[in-house]
């Protein structure tokens, strides 16, 4: 991974992906905005915890919102009869240049933070995972990389000759990307609630086949339950010198990955916006 080691007294901010489930991340994060609490040294996002990250570094509140509850809720970008005809079932050739000319993406502040962003990445070829640091040239095929759902996005993204998928393929959950990194607080936005366990392929003879081009990604799909399911472990019980802190939706949270339904998406960032605030309590007893 591109993260180097820091000092040890740093804190972090990791944000996990989960195409439509990010709208509880995009509550947060506005919340975040709106109290001024931009306290971490440094950030980690995976697909659509990248972009949310992106936009709330930049100080662009409501621009991930919007995003996830009208674009992307547009038959241009999801559409399952598209498909089934050959196409993406999610479109990211048509999200990415229609959202950054329609909602323009603020560079300057982005890079005015001064707070790193490191994109999770998974590299196509082998599956390994990279954390790669943000900066004004590379954030938004960056962004986009790491949100290519293999198969749901038919190709890969390429960054200087290198393709590249989705960063949730290798590591959800980056927090122990950032522990590695030197970060020894680290808050974590789940998008999921709490005891939830990724469960295994249903159909794992169906997941190699479909990945047969591509038998390392294939692989890492047919894991990925497990290295998901340890990383929770690590939230749980964090290793001597690491505190962790996590923020995840409740139970009655109604968004699933696919979620179109306005009513619902606008629960789910209220929700989000909430757990913000509750969050932003606790720390200031």
């Amino acid at each position: 991974m591109t993260a180097d080691r820091e000092r040890s007294s740093q804190h972090a901010l990791v944000v996990e992906g989960g195409a439509m489930r990010g709208i509880f991340a995009a509550g947060v994060l506005d919340k975040f905005i709106d109290r001024e609490h931009f306290d971490y040294d440094g950030c980690f996002g995976v697909s659509a915890g990248s972009t949310a990250l992106a936009a709330y570094l930049s100080g662009q509140r409501g621009r991930t919102r919007r995003i996830i509850e009208d674009y992307s809720c547009r038959p241009e970008f999801i559409n399952p009869w598209r498909y089934l005809r050959g196409g993406h079932l999610l479109d990211l050739d048509w999200l990415w240049p229609v959202t950054l000319s329609e909602l323009p993406f603020d560079f300057d502040a982005f890079e005015a933070r001064g707070i790193p962003l490191y994109i999770g990445l998974t590299r196509a070829n082998d599956a390994t995972p990279l954390q790669l640091k943000a900066n004004r040239h590379n954030l938004a095929m960056a962004m986009k990389a790491s949100c290519s759902l293999p198969l749901a996005y038919r190709d890969f993204v390429s960054l200087e000759g290198v393709a590249y998928t989705d960063g949730g393929v290798s590591d959800s959950i980056p927090v122990e990307s950032a522990w590695q990194a030197g970060f020894t607080e680290i808050t974590v936005v789940l998008s999921q609630g709490a005891g939830y366990l990724k469960s295994a392929p249903r159909f794992p003879a169906m997941t190699r086949w479909a990945f047969r081009r591509h038998p390392a990604l294939g692989q890492a799909m047919l894991k990925r339950h497990h290295h998901y399911n340890r990383t929770l472990e690590f939230l749980a019980s964090p290793p001597q010198g690491c505190t962790i802190r996590v923020i995840q939706p409740p139970p009655e949270f109604p968004v699933g990955r696919l979620t179109k339904d306005s009513a619902l998406l606008g629960q789910g960032y209220k929700m989000g916006a909430a757990a913000a605030e509750a969050y932003l309590e606790e720390l200031g007893r």
